[in-house]
């Protein structure tokens, strides 16, 4: 049986980088916006840009997109099931 290739949805043009936030990171991002975790928008552990970099429930993914007028805008997302 022939092993089948996944495919990497973060390789997409159209899929903005998702980065998984160490303890730390989150803290910090947690403090500096005065938010706790389930105040985040939410993202499910099953979305796929989720898995791929290996998100668990509890996690806060930091989503960098860019911006014709921002240049780079930061988005946080809370992991939840």
């Amino acid at each position: 049986m022939s092993e089948r290739k996944r495919f990497n949805v973060l390789e997409h043009n159209l899929v903005p980088e998702h980065k998984l936030l160490t303890k730390e990171e989150a803290d910090e991002v947690l403090r500096k916006y005065r938010v706790k975790p389930y105040q985040l928008p939410k993202i499910k552990a099953s979305d796929p840009a989720a898995q791929a970099i290996g998100a668990k429930p509890g996690d806060i993914v930091m989503v960098v997109r860019k911006s014709s007028r921002a240049g780079i805008a930061y988005a946080y997302r809370y992991v939840t099931e």
